[in-house]
């Protein structure tokens, strides 16, 4: 993908995150505690959109990747993160071009993160429980399972 195409596509992305309110902290906020549905809407129909459009079309330069172990916790670790900072990597970046310094702390989260991660990203995952690895969760299942009968 061009350099120019990846810049438009981030822009209206970034215009539609903004328009919808997905970068407004307090809406955020209001979604988390079952306040406000709106923004849950929002991401609800983005993925609909997205699985409709990748069932339809899906080239052949899209992979799709191998469950890890790390993968639940990591994303709790990212909701904990966008709970408390109202935004999450898509919005931080909108937030900032709609001049909200606040997101630069988020950024600079993402950034010491994703460091860290490649740092120490596979020593954590190897001391993950085997139950966590896709390949051997359920024989694990089953093992404990027949332990207990």
């Amino acid at each position: 993908m061009s350099a120019l195409r990846v810049f438009l596509f981030g822009g209206l992305f970034g215009f539609v995150l903004s328009r919808s309110g997905a970068s407004d902290y307090d809406r955020i906020v209001d979604m988390f505690l079952l306040r406000d549905p709106h923004v849950a809407g929002v991401i609800v129909v983005a993925i609909a959109l997205a699985w409709l459009g990748f069932t339809a079309w899906r080239p052949a330069w899209i992979k799709v990747k191998p469950k890890q172990p790390g993968n639940l916790w990591g994303g709790l670790l990212f909701g904990v993160g966008w709970a408390l900072t109202g935004t999450c990597p898509g919005t931080a970046l909108a937030q900032l071009g709609e001049g909200k310094l606040t997101a630069l702390a988020t950024i600079v989260g993402i950034v010491l993160g994703t460091a860290l991660y490649q740092r120490v990203g596979a020593s954590v995952q190897a001391r993950l429980p085997n139950v966590w690895r896709a390949e051997n969760a359920k024989a694990e299942v089953a093992e404990r399972r027949a332990a207990s009968s």
